[in-house]
């Protein structure tokens, strides 16, 4: 697929700028160097995209951690990196290592934007009216090969119960516009699970990365809520004409499977209260 934009997806590494470990068990700075040890095969890459949940504590220090393991690796291969705004991010720390919150990149004939779902203080995600301007703005000016558009809160019902208040709210005109304005693909995370599904009706792909810092068991019975030790990556290739190809791939430790937390259904209802969308 040599005329394909070929995308190493992460997400939600979940970085501390002192090195803390998540949860008080993963060390997430390991846990990507793993990840990007198991993708270290891929000489080909044209972009590495990180769709947000870069940082835990929102540290400028967390983003130079992440900043100084990513771009000498996407150096080596001639790759571009995106960042993209993630719930747990803070806009200043962000901004001070990472530049805008907003970009646009063009490789190999595609672009590559971002859009930042993150709602200061919020788990959920929104698109305001100005970002949807903008990116109609964008979106008039067509691409090649099309638009690849990236944002942390996926524009897609979730799959369990904790991420049902913390989700994208109102994701339908953002998508309207995605399927009137040459976009050919969605990335996003924050699911922390691997999720390849089409934007309601829309048909353009949506591929949720699987999370560095820990996995999302989608097999846990609700009303409880469970992740594991885990960490793993999507390897993307997107012709510039034909259809998406993604793969979800594990980056395997020993210790894999076990409980980072389980949730029951009144530590989710808090979450809820604390960080969710309310009408």
């Amino acid at each position: 697929m040599t005329d394909s934009l070929r995308i190493l997806h992460l997400s939600d590494t979940h970085l501390f700028g002192d090195g803390r470990l998540h949860y008080g068990i993963v060390d997430t700075l390991g846990a990507l160097d793993r990840v990007l040890a198991r993708a270290a095969s891929l000489t080909e890459v044209d972009a590495v995209v990180v769709s947000g949940d870069l940082s835990e504590d929102g540290s400028a220090a967390s983003y130079r951690r992440l900043k100084a393991t990513l771009d000498p690796w996407a150096a080596e291969r001639g790759a571009v990196v995106v960042y993209a705004m993630g719930n747990h991010d803070l806009r200043d720390g962000f901004e001070e290592v990472l530049g805008d919150r907003e970009t646009e990149v063009s490789v190999r004939g595609f672009r590559i934007i971002t859009v930042d779902t993150s709602v200061p203080g919020a788990g959920y995600g929104k698109v305001t009216e100005a970002q949807l301007d903008r990116l109609r703005e964008t979106l008039s000016t067509p691409a090649e090969h099309g638009t690849v558009v990236v944002l942390h809160h996926p524009p897609v019902p979730p799959t369990t119960v904790l991420f049902e208040p913390l989700r994208l709210v109102e994701p339908e005109p953002l998508l309207e516009m995605c399927a009137g304005g040459g976009v050919r693909l969605i990335l996003a995370g924050h699911f922390h699970h691997g999720l390849v599904t089409e934007a309601g009706g829309t048909g353009i792909p949506v591929v949720v990365a699987p999370a560095v810092a820990n996995t999302t068991d989608v097999l846990w019975p609700p009303p409880r809520e469970r992740a594991v030790r885990g960490a793993g990556f999507a390897w993307i290739q997107l012709p510039a004409d034909g259809p998406m190809r993604a793969h979800m791939i594990a980056a395997p430790a020993k210790d894999d499977g076990e409980t980072v937390y389980d949730l029951d259904a009144e530590a989710i209802r808090r979450i809820a209260d604390d960080a969710g969308w309310r009408r």
